[in-house]
This record gives structure tokens, C-alpha cells and sequence, in this order.
């Protein structure tokens, strides 16, 4: 789990640079710059839609993850949660939950996610989750600024998400196939461009609730393969 540390470790450094920066920032800056990061996220989220090719077999994942979340009532347990937290740590982070909930989806659902961990779990290599490691330095700084120290609590997703696939790498060798890994990143897209919505004020969406589609699209895909 080398890369999985190591991506944890730039996660929370450059979430502390990012917050050192953001203190200095007056309201209205603070303002643009999460602006900045909505549209940013919606960027993201739309250059990993453009690797679907299973649209049926999307929509009905977020029709039925959306069911299943919204019966669990996964936002409002996580989202009660995180306000726990948040009151203990920084009672005064107005974009706690944003933070944690943005930073966790463009950290741990996409390809380079899903490949790395899997990669490093059947052979040791941990470079693509080093070089993600970078990157997702660099973005949690810009994240951090805008949105606080939610940001940082993100690093815990990341271990316990990439953990979670280096170890049971053997077991998901089927998701790197084109088909599942396209559309998971795909199906990952939607819900980081619903994020960045959100980040614009236009419309409040209970994102959490949705993440169950993420569970039921491999499945889907696989049951549309057969018929």
C-alpha cells in the first residue's frame, strides 16, 4: 500500500498549504475562489463523462443508487456525521461537509483510482498512484483554500478506498477492463459535475445519496453483457 501512503501524505500536506493560504484570503476572495473550484469540479466532472459508452446501463445505476441511498438515508447519516466532526475540529467552517464530500469523489472515483490500486495490489507497482499522489496534491491545495479543512479529512477516503482495492486487487482485476473502467469514471464524472452545482449555489442535490451507484453499475453492466 506504498502509493495509497503516499497519496494520504500529499493529500494532507497540500490540504495545510491550502488552508495557510485560504486564512490570508478576505470573504470576497473566498467567494471567487469557490466559484472557482465549482466550475473547476464540473470541468472534471465532464471530461470523465466523455468516456461513457454504457449510458442505459448509467442512468439505471443512479435511478436504483439513488433509491437505495435515499432509503438508507445515507446524507443525512454521513452529512450528521461530518457536522460532529466538524463541531469538535473547526465549528467555524462554514464548508466543512462540502469540503470532505468534494474532495473524497475527485480524489477516489475515477481510473486512475481504480487502475493504481488494483496495479499495485497484483504487482507492487505503486507508480500511477504515486503520480495521482501529485497531482492530487497539488488539487487538494487549491481545494483546501477555497474550502477548508474539510478538504484534509478527505485523506482518510483515500486510504481506506485505494487500501481497500490494493488489497482486494486479485478480486476486482475484472474492473480494468474498458468497459467497467470507462463507465465508472463516467458514472464518477456525473456525480463530481452534480458537486460542482452544488459549489454554484444553482441547486442542492443529496450527492451522497447516489454513491449506492456506484455498487450497482459493474453489476448492471455485467447482467447487460449477458443478455
Amino acid at each position: 500500500m506504498k502509493g495509497t501512503i503516499i497519496n494520504v501524505i500529499t493529500v494532507l500536506v497540500g490540504s495545510t498549504l491550502g488552508l495557510i493560504i485560504g486564512e490570508k484570503f478576505p470573504e470576497r476572495v473566498k467567494k471567487i475562489v469557490i466559484q472557482s473550484i465549482g466550475l473547476f469540479t464540473m470541468l472534471i466532472g465532464i471530461t470523465m463523462i466523455i468516456k461513457s459508452t454504457k449510458f442505459i446501463e448509467i442512468f439505471l445505476s443512479l435511478i436504483l443508487g439513488s433509491i437505495t441511498g435515499e432509503l438508507l438515508r445515507i446524507d443525512e447519516r454521513l452529512e450528521g456525521l461530518m457536522e460532529k466532526v466538524k463541531s469538535k475540529i473547526s465549528p467555524n467552517s462554514p464548508h466543512f461537509v462540502e469540503g470532505f464530500i468534494t474532495a473524497t469523489l475527485v480524489f477516489c472515483v475515477g481510473a486512475m483510482t481504480v487502475v493504481g490500486s488494483i496495479q499495485e495490489g497484483l504487482t507492487g507497482d505503486a507508480t500511477l498512484l504515486i503520480t495521482k499522489s501529485i497531482m492530487d496534491g497539488i488539487t487538494s491545495l487549491t481545494l483546501a483554500s477555497g474550502l477548508g479543512i474539510g478538504v484534509m479529512f478527505s485523506a482518510i477516503s483515500v486510504f481506506l478506498i485505494q487500501g481497500s482495492l490494493t488489497l482486494l486487487g486479485s478480486k476486482l482485476l475484472f474492473l480494468m477492463q474498458d468497459v467497467y473502467i470507462n463507465n465508472f469514471t463516467g458514472l464518477g464524472g456525473v456525480l463530481i459535475l452534480a458537486i460542482g452545482i452544488e459549489l454554484l449555489n444553482i441547486e442542492k442535490i443529496k450527492i451522497l445519496n447516489m454513491l449506492p451507484s456506484l455498487v450497482y453499475l459493474p453489476i448492471i453492466i455485467y447482467i447487460s453483457s449477458l443478455l
